[in-house]
């Protein structure tokens, strides 16, 4: 079946959003880069911050005709080759990869840098609906799951040495989709237990007090109902795994976590209080958010955002500009419009007939999902500082590519009805 025209089955109310969040996190970065600027307002001056992004939202338009001129059959039939490409540039990057700021994630091309991790987000997707929907595959089989972890992973492990354990985070919103997809429930149990344990250990500082812990809840759960499972060997072995568990955090926080990893675990924890050195973006960011008001201090009125007191806000902090300048009241239509977005995605992968695009779907609304939520949680200090972007808001042409084209693959799909091949 040949493509539907584009224009009339394309999910405009997602390109309403998605243009809305473009717009508004360039005025964002506009406020927020004046302060530590001239007064030229010139907005297509590349000298600027503000110049660059506007510039790299020209570039986008071209970019979303691109993806959706190309026949939606393209990105199912091209998915694996797209991925190796993926991967292989983030190999390439310990060659020939560019260091700033102590990270090796760009490809220098002049003046301008380039990426490869915003861009193997989407590739990753398309690799894992590739290989999902297959009609062989049962995620209940021990081989399969081996190797679509191994999809995931991949680039997980070519991310981490970098260092960039921000960008690594975002591919474990995977196992959601692989869970809906009939992955067994207890891979996400696991994560979830050992991410408490993981807390509890640094929290108490002592791997006894978290094993006496487990113990307890063991003990009571085996005797509190006849309907519980009252097998003692398997409580056992859970128990001696959670000790090994518990006495490697140390070593791990200690031996493979950098210093800086370290601080801001601390910090957060409530084990160190550094206003001035590492706590200090995590400070100023909580004020600034704290100083906006219910109806904000106005737009460039931004005294925090004006004195430059918060570090990097016009990437990793760009949510603090929104918070102090339109107060809570701007924050919530911000919120708004992100989980109007996403909830969006997830009602188009839904109606989709084949798994595919359905699959595809997901992965968007989830790698979404994770930025957002990761993101405003850095802002407000209930998560460590660990450099993920907030989409669309954050500066950064990458990004705003990647996320670009994560999102107009998937209304490709949607437009030109894949399901009807």
């Amino acid at each position: 079946m040949k493509d539907q025209g584009v224009s009339q089955n394309i999910d405009w109310i997602s390109i309403a959003i998605y243009a809305t969040l473009v717009i508004m996190g360039w005025l964002n970065i506009y406020s927020s880069s004046l302060s530590t600027t001239s007064d030229d307002t010139f907005i297509f001056d590349s000298s600027q911050i503000y110049g660059k992004q506007f510039l790299f939202i020209l570039f986008t338009i071209p970019l979303i005709f691109i993806v959706l001129f190309i026949e939606a059959k393209f990105y199912e039939k091209f998915s694996i080759v797209i991925f190796a490409i993926a991967i292989l540039s983030l190999m390439g990057l310990f060659v020939f990869g560019k260091t700033i700021a102590g990270q090796r994630c760009w490809y220098a091309i002049g003046s301008f840098t380039l990426q490869p991790s915003e861009f193997a987000k989407a590739a990753t997707s398309l690799a894992l609906a590739k290989y999902l929907s297959d009609v062989q595959i049962n995620l209940k089989n021990v081989n399969r799951q081996i190797q679509v972890l191994l999809i995931v992973f991949l680039p997980v492990m070519l991310i981490l040495p970098q260092p960039d354990p921000g960008s690594a985070l975002i591919y474990f919103v995977f196992f959601i989709v692989l869970y809906r997809e009939g992955l067994p429930g207890w891979y996400l149990l696991t994560g979830f237990i050992a991410i408490v344990l993981f807390v509890l250990t640094l929290a108490f500082n002592n791997p006894f007090i978290v094993i006496g812990i487990t113990a307890l809840v063991l003990v009571l759960n085996y005797f509190r109902s006849r309907y519980v499972d009252r097998n003692i060997i398997a409580s056992i072995i859970l128990l001696v795994l959670i000790s090994g568990f518990s006495f490697s955090v140390n070593y791990v926080f200690n031996n493979v976590f950098k210093q800086h990893h370290r601080d801001r675990f601390n910090i957060l924890l409530g084990k160190e209080v550094d206003m001035k050195g590492i706590g200090y973006n995590t400070n100023q960011s909580e004020i600034a958010v704290g100083s906006g008001g219910f109806f904000g201090k106005g737009y460039l009125e931004g005294t925090q955002t004006k004195g430059g007191f918060v570090p990097a806000q016009h990437t990793d902090y760009i949510f603090t500009t929104v918070a102090e300048e339109w107060g809570f009241l701007g924050c919530i239509v911000v919120i708004g419009l992100f989980i109007g977005l996403i909830l969006r995605i997830i009602y188009l992968a839904e109606r989709q007939k084949t798994k595919f695009s359905r699959v595809y779907g997901y992965c968007v609304a989830g790698i979404l999902f994770i930025h957002f939520f990761v993101n405003i949680a850095m802002v407000l200090g209930i998560f460590p500082t660990i450099g993920v972007p907030l989409p669309f808001f954050s500066y950064g042409g990458s990004g705003l590519w990647g996320f670009t084209i994560l999102v107009f693959i998937f209304l490709k799909m949607d437009a030109n009805k894949v399901n009807e091949w």
